[in-house]
């Protein structure tokens, strides 16, 4: 019986994945194998000896300490495209009320009308120039980072009759091949500053990537651009963008990050962090982790990990020895030479690395030894064994 526990509420969908049979889940479970998490913060979690996966049900992974985690050998799901559609229509409706004074206007609205002795309809054929904005038609639209939701945005986009520029300097092949053949996809992220009318970001938050849009990114971009961020507060540096917005060159800011800080400025618009929040987005997020930490948990298979590569082997033996190991030469020929002394047969094998992690899975003809399991983890750099049978 696999031990789960739910640090925030997961949808039902994802829960029924998990069959009770072999699965024990909820928020009151001690010792678990695997976590389901939303947004609960895990920096300061106590990790139990057990765990050995966490399943974030969404793409940001800001929440879980994940160096701490590879270095237990704990591995770490994500959902990349599960919420893609819901942030799309959100990035939608950003640009549009970036656009054109649509809050505004229905604010003043509710004033007048609830303002005694006015004629609401006078008022409004004399008060809606106030509310005047520009039209997407025909407008630059750049998008910076183009995983599942920055493809879904270029294309829905270029229905919108705006011409897209697209950058991303990971971009693989399978992104490259969702991307409509009219997005302008640029090596330099300058190319789409000089050129965007909206931009709108949607990378991961990393060390690398924070305060990704700062002074110097948004002084080489036009002036009166309008910046969306929907993807992680920390990705656009907010004392730079108040500056900007003071200025002029940033014309608005619509973020679903607010803090005390940004809210209050002229021309934010501050959501509350709305872009997952869709039952249909729940559902596919809860849906996805609760496979990914079932396949990984009964049959070793890695798929969406942010810290260990991605794995998958059908199995062709009565034996499976899944090893997290760190990146170093010779660590497969100690893995092989420990399980020939065992004489078992390996019937397959697989070996992927990422970065300074490494993920070993071995199909074998026979059972092993707890002894062997253990020789295999007393190998230096070796971090997890686990052995799985059939």
């Amino acid at each position: 019986m696999y031990r789960i526990k739910t640090l925030n509420k997961i949808s039902s969908a994802g829960l029924d994945q998990l069959d009770k049979s072999r699965f024990q889940v909820g928020n009151d479970v001690e010792n678990e194998d695997g976590i389901l998490v939303r947004s609960a913060a895990m920096h300061d979690y106590v990790f139990p000896d057990a765990l050995r996966a966490i399943a974030r049900a969404g793409a940001g992974t800001n929440n879980i300490p994940i160096d701490r985690c590879s270095e237990n050998g704990i591995v770490v799901f994500n959902t990349p495209g599960a919420n893609a559609n819901a942030v799309k229509e959100l990035v939608i409706a950003a640009l549009l009320i970036a656009s054109r004074d649509i809050l505004g206007g229905a604010e003043w609205v509710q004033e007048q009308a609830h303002t005694p002795n006015v004629d609401l309809a006078t008022a409004v054929e004399k008060g809606k120039s106030a509310f005047v904005g520009p039209e997407l038609y025909r407008k630059t639209l750049g998008v910076i980072g183009l995983g599942a939701i920055g493809a879904l945005v270029c294309n829905i986009a270029l229905d919108l009759g705006m011409d897209v520029y697209g950058y991303d300097p990971f971009l693989s092949v399978d992104a490259a091949l969702r991307l409509d053949r009219h997005v302008h996809v640029v090596k330099n992220v300058d190319e789409l500053y000089k050129v965007s009318d909206y931009i709108t970001i949607h990378v991961p938050y990393t060390n690398d990537t924070k305060d990704f849009i700062n002074a110097e990114a948004i002084a080489k971009m036009k002036g009166q651009v309008r910046v969306l961020n929907l993807a992680r507060g920390g990705l656009v540096n907010d004392d730079d963008m108040i500056a900007a917005l003071e200025s002029g060159r940033v014309a608005k800011y619509v973020t679903d990050f607010p803090d005390d800080k940004i809210a209050l400025v002229h021309n934010v618009i501050a959501l509350p962090h709305l872009g997952a929040s869709t039952p249909e987005s729940e559902e596919n997020c809860a849906r996805m982790a609760a496979d990914q930490l079932k396949d990984y948990l009964i049959n070793g298979n890695i798929k969406n990990s942010v810290n260990l590569p991605n794995v998958h082997q059908d199995w062709s033996g009565i034996s499976r020895v899944c090893l997290i190991h760190k990146n170093i030469p010779a660590m497969l020929t100690k893995i092989t030479s420990i399980l020939s002394e065992e004489g078992v047969n390996v019937e397959n094998l697989t070996n992927k690395s990422k970065k300074d992690y490494a993920y070993t899975m071995v199909d074998l003809n026979g059972r092993i030894k707890d002894a062997v399991a253990d020789e295999l983890r007393s190998i230096p750099g070796m971090i997890r064994v686990r052995v799985l049978n059939h």
